[in-house]
């Protein structure tokens, strides 16, 4: 179904990233891609995934770089010419501000921090992917249902992700223009390196799975999976959306 499909994965990490969950979906049904890594430590984990995947390219990109962003497309304009597809699977917060459900108390440094790389980071990619992106591409991000409402301790990630929703209708708008569509996949609560950060995420994810219609933990397999629809020629229709993949956790409040 993705055959000559070609694109870039930003934020793996580990093979228990959602962006990996992503990658292995895609993969199988026969995209190509890049992926990033950011920094040394990150390299020694997340290139042989990359090798062993076949990625494109394995390159570090610093995020809070906009230069960073704009070479990672250069990468990938050599080495696909035109691409179809983006995947945005980044967060990030200071230990701090995830340690303080209050969000009163949280410093304009770390909600600098945390909405630069967590919802700036969309917009960066999708203005300096837009030269190179082929007609009918597809730009794909991740958030959470603490967007919407208020979850215990996910705090200052909440305010982050809901700019990014935001930021996903007004893409939308502005990319319709040149057939490219933008969503968003609003996955369950799945123990990823930058969950294990957030205070009693252990209980967030019991309590979802007990609330949800399904009652189980959604797996990073399952978003993966959505993704790859997204990007495919299944869902040409759907842009300016938050799906939920969530085991029906929304559903149920």
């Amino acid at each position: 179904m993705l055959q000559g499909k070609k694109g870039i994965i930003f934020g793996i990490a580990n093979d228990k990233s959602i962006a990996w969950g992503c990658a292995r979906s895609i993969k199988a049904l026969g995209g190509e891609f890049g992926i990033t890594y950011a920094g040394d430590i990150m390299e020694k984990r997340v290139r042989p995934l990359g090798e062993e995947i076949g990625a494109g390219f394995i390159e570090n990109c610093d995020l809070t770089k906009e230069d960073d962003i704009a070479r990672v497309m250069e990468k990938a304009s050599q080495t696909y010419g035109k691409i179809d597809f983006l995947i945005h699977s980044v967060a990030y917060a200071s230990k701090e501000a995830l340690s303080n459900p209050d969000i009163s108390s949280v410093s304009l440094e770390a909600f600098s921090e945390a909405l630069t790389i967590s919802a700036w980071t969309f917009i960066a990619m999708a203005k300096h992917a837009k030269p190179i992106l082929n007609p009918g591409s597809s730009l794909v991000t991740m958030t959470y249902y603490g967007a919407q409402r208020a979850i215990q301790n996910y705090g200052l990630m909440g305010v982050a992700k809901a700019a990014l929703e935001a930021e996903v209708r007004y893409l939308a708008n502005e990319f319709g223009a040149t057939d490219t569509r933008v969503n968003a996949i609003s996955a369950g609560a799945i123990r990823t390196l930058a969950a294990s950060g957030i205070k009693g995420f252990r209980d967030m994810q019991t309590i979802a799975a007990e609330k949800s219609a399904i009652k189980r933990a959604v797996t990073s397999e399952e978003v993966g999976d959505t993704a790859a629809f997204l990007v495919g020629p299944l869902s040409t229709g759907i842009t300016g959306q938050i799906l939920f993949v969530d085991m029906g956790y929304s559903a149920n409040g």
